[in-house]
């Protein structure tokens, strides 16, 4: 029994250390692919990028533009003497790639955070619509108890009566207050 043991732990062992192989090569297969997919990606990108004759700053070469050589704008493609079909990046590809990659995710996060502003102002439209609607029906049960209990339509069109002076005092100062902040940043700046 010990020795039947004993190999079933070494049969584990080695099962163990084949899995982590195993795993490793799994993980290197798919960073090469991730990778293949990511140059895939970018040749496809810059191949559909349209180029112009001018750069990005025109004075960049300005000390090299009295030379007779060629020089070649920052949006064109490098092309090799020997016409290949592999793509050659240079410096200038590289800092463009960056920046677009930068300016995209710029593009994505802004537009993940005003959907979120847009979800939230939504959210806080229904839920004043819902406090109204629950406002209106508890008012309606308030006039209705005090009609029950007796008090007089008068006593009720004063006290609606308050309450609309009371609003209108409220957006008063409101406009006031608005009108208070524009005059201190305006004139203290």
């Amino acid at each position: 029994v010990p020795k039947k043991q004993e190999e079933a732990y070494e049969r584990v062992k080695r099962f163990r250390e084949e899995l982590s192989e195993f795993r490793a090569k799994l993980d290197v297969v798919k960073r090469a692919r991730e990778e293949a997919q990511h140059h895939h990606n970018r040749s496809e990108l810059l191949g559909r990028r349209p180029y112009n004759a001018t750069p990005e700053n025109p004075y960049a070469s300005a000390g090299a533009s009295a030379a007779p050589t060629t020089t070649h704008s920052s949006f064109q493609p490098r092309h090799t003497s020997s016409h290949s079909a592999s793509l050659t990046t240079g410096a200038g590809d590289d800092l463009r790639e960056a920046h677009a990659f930068r300016e995209q995710n710029f593009f994505n996060n802004t537009n993940h955070a005003l959907d979120d502003f847009i979800a939230r102002g939504q959210a806080v439209l229904g839920d004043l619509g819902q406090q109204r609607e629950t406002l209106k029906n508890t008012q309606k049960r308030l006039y209705g108890i005090a009609n029950t209990l007796g008090v007089s339509g008068d006593t009720i069109r004063m006290v609606e009566r308050r309450a609309r002076e009371d609003k209108w005092i409220f957006v008063a100062g409101v406009i006031v207050f608005f009108l208070f902040c524009w005059l201190v940043i305006h004139f203290l700046r």
